[in-house]
């Protein structure tokens, strides 16, 4: 009886230890250690897989009606970012951000669109930057990695060939040169505000019946649809993300590639695309390191798509430039300090002219009407074909909205909007009236304010006048003819624009559309016609100069 009493004992004992042991373990158990890019002995390749139109609705944030599991997996594999913001909520301002670094309120990148501007009496217009600004794929060409871009650019400006090694739908990063480390993007267009449409009799993926519907939308089967085939195309899109990590993996290079995936901007429905709302401006964004480093973790720090372009050359090893305004969340070069706010802005969109700006920290967002006599409906005829868009129309003109569906519907805008975020998620209920929130409202006035005036805001500049500020004379600006120069038999190639990119190549030699960044004097060993352009961004590029050695 005393052995058995014993026996019991010891096990209790030992399962207190054991207990114990795990608690303490547990306790204990560290973060997953941060990713250092210098511990892997060698430059990594950097993938970006992005897509249009989509708010975080994937299984891995917690929206599981769109199955995605390769998206999915990707998170476990990498880090989730939930604070991740577009700078504006369309496309064309948002890619001035990310191939710039800077806030396209502040370089006059902000209307939608100037590149085939649908304003009738305002020219087609690249946007003229100041003469030291690159695409950052040009700094990273420079540095030696091999870049191309399938095929999206959309930059607010023409994309000089200096920019990419390979820009167009057959781009990969599997025609680069041996040895050299790779920038790629791919961008799908499956989950774009367009396909709502165009894919409206494609069967769809999900069930109608299963989809949620946000608040500010009313019961409808029209609405009902075109919300399962938002769902529906967002599942297709992770499939297509598949064959791209296939493809790194087929190729060995899965351990050796760090890995972004994001949208453009937020979503694609009504009250999401145009708008600065959470809807409009956040995305989705996950990043995969080398070893599956970090795996699991998620980051609720503030990112804004300004600090993409200076975060990739800091994983590069490549330095940020003092004029790109964004800050390095990742790498060397990582910022010290981390972002109390992110910044947005709405302003001209297609034919409609407006000006909204947006502050958000990480609980509260702040908004600011510059003509709150306009509504927040526009007149965009391009959303106009969508299903769900027709429907809210005749709503509104036969008056059947009710409740929350009105307020995006009323015919002018309060002059500022602040929501709390923890407990208004859909930005519903306004608190910038609420004398319990006044000092929330003047902090966010002021960070709204420092900020105009660290960066500048073109948007108090009329379209007009900004442009003539670019085009001296309305006239868009010119590249100077290159100009060559050789010493015994070293090629230089020079230009008198400031701060202007050079393009060579070999005549009649290779891909035709293959352009090498000038960085050096080119070694001529045996006869040959090298020909080259220069450019700077927003000026009409120069016209092609030949040299011929003999």
């Amino acid at each position: 009886m005393k052995q058995t009493t014993y026996r019991v004992m010891t096990v209790i004992i030992f399962a207190i230890v054991v207990s114990a042991a795990l608690l303490i373990s547990a306790c204990t158990q560290q973060p997953p250690q941060e990713f250092r890019v210098e511990d892997l002995g060698f430059r990594p390749n950097i993938l970006w897989i992005t897509c249009e139109d989509i708010t975080p609705s994937l299984g891995c944030y917690g929206d599981s009606v769109a199955d995605t599991p390769n998206l999915d997996q990707l998170a476990r594999e990498g880090v989730r970012y939930t604070n991740a913001f577009s700078v504006a909520g369309v496309c064309a301002p948002s890619r001035h951000a990310l191939i710039t670094g800077m806030y396209p309120t502040s370089t006059g990148g902000h209307h939608m669109r100037t590149i085939s501007n649908l304003v009738e009496d305002i020219p087609d217009y690249g946007v003229v930057l100041p003469p030291e600004v690159r695409c950052f794929s040009e700094l990273l060409r420079a540095a030696g990695y091999y870049c191309t871009n399938n095929q999206k650019t959309d930059y607010q400006f023409h994309a000089p060939v200096t920019a990419w090694d390979e820009c167009d739908f057959d781009a990969h990063w599997r025609k680069r040169p041996p040895g050299k480390p790779f920038f790629s993007i791919f961008n799908f267009i499956t989950t774009h505000e367009s396909r709502i449409w165009t894919q409206r009799w494609e069967p769809l993926l999900i069930d109608e019946a299963k989809v949620p519907i946000p608040p500010y939308f009313p019961e409808h089967p029209t609405i009902r649809r075109d919300v399962a085939r938002k769902y529906s195309n967002i599942a297709e899109m992770d499939r297509q993300v598949s064959i791209i990590l296939e493809q790194l993996k087929v190729d060995g290079l899965l351990d050796s590639t760090i890995i972004f995936f994001y949208s453009d901007h937020g979503g694609m429905l009504p009250r999401e695309k145009r708008e600065l709302y959470e809807t409009g401006l956040r995305v989705p964004l996950l990043i995969r390191f080398p070893g599956k480093a970090m795996a699991g973790k998620v980051s609720d720090e503030l990112v804004s798509f300004v600090d993409f372009a200076p975060t990739v050359l800091s994983l590069a090893g490549v330095d940020i430039p003092d004029y790109m305004q964004g800050k390095a969340f990742l790498g060397p070069h990582k910022a010290n300090e981390p972002r109390t706010y992110i910044y947005g802005g709405r302003d001209r969109m297609d034919t409609e002219y407006d000006m909204v700006r947006a502050v958000r920290d990480k609980q509260f967002k702040y908004l600011r009407n510059y003509f709150p006599d306009l509504p927040y409906v526009q007149e965009i005829e391009y959303r106009k074909q969508m299903p769900i868009m027709q429907v809210l129309y005749e709503y509104d003109e036969k008056g059947f909205f009710e409740g929350v569906e009105k307020l995006w519907w009323r015919k002018t805008k309060p002059l500022e909007e602040l929501y709390d975020l923890s407990k208004d998620p859909w930005e519903l209920n306004n608190l910038a009236d609420d004398p319990e929130y006044n000092e929330k409202l003047e902090e966010m006035r002021t960070a709204l304010k420092t900020w105009q005036e660290t960066y500048g805001d073109k948007g108090f500049v009329p379209e007009k006048e900004m442009l003539k500020e670019m085009w001296e004379g309305n006239t868009q600006p010119v590249t100077c003819t290159v100009e060559f120069k050789l010493e015994g038999n070293l090629l230089t190639i020079t230009c008198d624009t400031e701060g202007s990119s050079i393009a060579w190549r070999f005549k009649e030699e290779g891909d035709p559309d293959q352009w090498y960044l000038y960085k050096n004097p080119v070694e001529l060993s045996q006869p040959v016609v090298i020909e080259a352009l220069a450019n700077r961004i927003g000026y009409e590029d120069s016209g092609i100069s030949y040299f011929e050695y003999k």
